[in-house]
C-alpha cells in the first residue's frame, strides 16, 4: 500500500493534520501517517530523523515541513514523491520570511504563529512552547537553500494557495526554475491550508499523487 507521511512545520505539532488525515485516507485509500518532528533546529538532524520514516513514501509537507521535504529529497532519500506547500526558498526570495522574523522578535512563538499561519493558528498548536527551540527552528528555515533534485525524489510538486500573497507565488515560481520541481495552485487555500482549507488541500494531494 502507498504510504503518505505528513510533516509539520515550526510552531505546530502533528495535530495540525487532524482534519486532513481522515480526508486523505478516504480519497486516496492510502496509509496516512502524521509524524511528530523533534524540532531540533538542526537541519541535518531533522533530515536524519525523518529519512527512515519517509523512505519509499509520498512526503506531504506544509511550511517548514515542506522545507524539510525539499531537504530530504535533495539529500537523495528515495521517495515515491512529494507535495510541498509553500516551503522556504532561501535566497531565491529573500524577503519571504521577513515578516515572520520581525513578529518572532517582537512577540516570540505566538507572534511567529499568528504571522506565518494566520488567525486560525492558536498557541495550543505549538505544543509545549520553547522559545529557544522556536528561535533555532526559525534560524534553520531562514538559512535553508534549495538545491536541484535528484531522480530519486520522484515527482515533487510545490504547491501554493490561490489566496496567498504574491510573494508566495513568486517563491514557488522561483523554486520551480531553480530545482526542477512542478507547481500547482490550490484554490481556496492560503499558507495554513490543512487548517483553513482541509477539503481543498486533501483533494489537491489526492489529485497530485494519483
Amino acid at each position: 500500500m502507498v504510504r503518505l507521511v505528513l510533516v509539520h512545520g515550526a510552531a505546530t505539532t502533528s495535530q495540525m493534520w487532524d482534519q486532513v488525515v481522515p480526508l486523505l485516507g478516504v480519497s486516496t485509500r492510502c496509509e496516512v501517517v502524521a509524524v511528530e518532528r523533534p524540532r531540533t533546529g538542526d537541519l541535518d538532524r531533522e533530515v536524519a530523523d525523518l529519512a527512515p520514516l519517509v523512505e519509499g513514501s509520498w512526503l506531504i509537507g506544509v511550511s517548514g515541513g515542506a522545507t524539510l521535504g525539499l531537504a530530504i529529497a535533495a539529500a537523495g532519500v528515495p521517495l515515491a514523491g512529494a507535495v510541498l506547500h509553500e516551503p522556504a526558498v532561501g535566497s531565491l526570495e529573500p524577503g519571504l520570511l521577513a515578516p515572520v522574523v520581525a513578529a518572532f522578535a517582537a512577540h516570540g512563538t505566538a507572534g511567529l504563529g499568528r504571522t506565518l499561519y494566520g488567525q486560525s493558528w492558536e498557541p495550543t498548536m505549538a505544543g509545549v512552547v520553547d522559545e529557544a527551540g522556536t528561535a533555532a527552528e526559525l534560524a534553520m528555515f531562514r538559512s535553508f537553500e534549495p538545491t536541484p533534485l535528484p531522480a530519486s525524489a520522484g515527482r515533487v510538486v510545490a504547491t501554493v494557495g490561490a489566496l496567498s500573497p504574491d510573494i508566495r507565488h513568486r517563491s514557488v515560481a522561483a523554486l520551480v526554475a531553480a530545482v526542477g520541481c512542478e507547481s500547482h495552485v490550490i484554490h481556496g487555500a492560503s499558507h495554513f491550508a490543512p487548517r483553513d482549507a482541509p477539503v481543498a488541500f486533501a483533494a489537491a494531494v489526492a489529485e497530485l499523487i494519483a
